[in-house]
């Protein structure tokens, strides 16, 4: 695989893991233009996670397909998260705290 193509992937990824995050606080994402009539429903913010969720497994999905290191971006607790490919309360909880970022929690 080229250079090109993986900084290409670790570019992806570095927005995917910034989607993610921003769905985990609740803040603005391509989600919220996609299916604006979804943020009068209950489930929306479960919703809008799951879907960044998704995005990001796939990524380091092709990422570890084509043997480029993913972890990097990531704390040594997040990438245990994303291996495990279930998002579960605890990686809500505690995805920031495992970041030294508790200041976004909350």
């Amino acid at each position: 695989m080229g250079q090109l193509s993986a900084d290409y992937l670790l570019t992806k990824l570095s927005e995917a893991k910034n989607h993610f995050e921003r769905a985990l606080d609740c803040k603005h994402t391509d989600f919220d233009d996609l299916y604006p009539y979804m943020i009068e429903h209950p489930q929306f913010f479960w919703y809008k996670r799951y879907v960044a969720w998704s995005e990001l497994l796939t990524i380091v999905k092709l990422s570890s397909e084509l043997e480029i290191d993913w972890k990097g971006q990531f704390s040594e607790k997040q990438a245990e998260y994303i291996t495990s490919r279930v998002m579960s309360s605890r990686v809500l909880d505690e995805w920031f705290e495992t970041n030294d970022s508790k200041e976004h929690v909350g």
